[in-house]
C-alpha cells in the first residue's frame, strides 16, 4: 500500500498483541501505548535532517551530527491520541505539542472541530498526528484538513491499528500524508469499530469503559 508503513518489529508486534487482549488492565494498556509510540517514533523520525557540529569530549574534539532543519510538532487527536504523546516526547523532548478535538455532528454526521491549539510556528514544523485507531478515517482526515488550513505542509499520521477503510479514506482525501501503523485489520463492524481491533482506545486508556 502506497504511503503506508506497517511495523513488523518483534517488540512492536508483541506489545500490540498485549494491547488487543481484553484482560490487559488500564495501567498496563496506558504503558503499552506509550512504549509502542516510542518504538514507532524511532522510525517515523528516520528522515529528520542532520548537520555536522564539533563537540569537545573529555578526550578531544569530535566532528559529529545533530538534528537540524525542520522542527517537529506532535498533535494528538483528543482524547485517545493523548496516550501516545509521552512515548514520543521521551524520544524528542523538545518537540512542541498541539491538540485538536473533534466531534461528529448528530445530524450531518460530519466532524466538527471543538478545540484546536497548535504551536505558533506550526506551519514551519514537520507534524506527526497521533491517533491510536484509524477506523473510518473520518476524524483523522478532518483533523489533518484543519491542520492544513493553518498552513502546515508536512504531515504524517501515526496510529496503532488501521482498518483498510480508513487507509482508503486517507489516500483519497490526503494522498500526500504518510501513514505509520503497527497493524492493519480488515473490517469495521456496524458501530465503526475496527474488527478485531482492541476496543475503544480512549476508554481503555482512561478507565472510562
Amino acid at each position: 500500500m502506497e504511503n503506508v508503513f506497517v511495523f513488523d518489529h518483534p517488540l512492536i508486534q508483541h506489545k500490540i498483541s498485549l494491547l488487543r487482549d481484553k484482560n490487559t488492565n488500564t495501567k498496563e494498556f496506558r504503558e503499552l501505548v506509550a512504549e509502542i509510540a516510542m518504538l514507532m517514533g524511532y522510525e517515523v523520525t528516520r528522515n529528520m535532517p542532520l548537520k555536522e557540529v564539533e563537540i569537545e569530549t573529555p578526550i578531544g574534539m569530535a566532528k559529529t551530527k545533530v538534528i537540524s532543519g525542520k522542527k517537529l510538532g506532535i498533535i494528538p487527536i483528543l482524547r485517545a491520541g493523548l496516550g501516545m504523546v509521552d512515548g514520543m516526547l521521551r524520544l524528542i523532548p523538545m518537540a512542541k505539542v498541539g491538540h485538536i478535538g473533534l466531534y461528529r455532528d448528530p445530524d450531518s454526521l460530519e466532524p466538527v472541530e471543538y478545540y484546536c491549539k497548535l504551536p505558533v510556528d506550526v506551519e514551519e514544523r514537520e507534524i506527526v498526528v497521533l491517533d491510536p485507531m484509524l477506523a473510518t478515517g473520518g476524524s483523522a482526515s478532518a483533523a489533518i484538513q484543519f491542520i492544513k488550513n493553518r498552513g502546515v505542509k508536512n504531515i504524517k499520521l501515526m496510529c496503532l491499528i488501521a482498518a483498510k477503510a480508513g487507509i482508503e479514506r486517507m489516500h483519497k482525501d490526503h494522498p500526500d500524508v504518510e501513514i505509520y501503523c503497527a497493524a492493519v485489520d480488515e473490517i469495521l463492524n456496524d458501530h465503526a469499530y475496527i474488527v478485531p481491533g482492541l476496543g475503544d482506545a480512549g476508554d481503555r486508556l482512561f478507565g472510562t469503559k
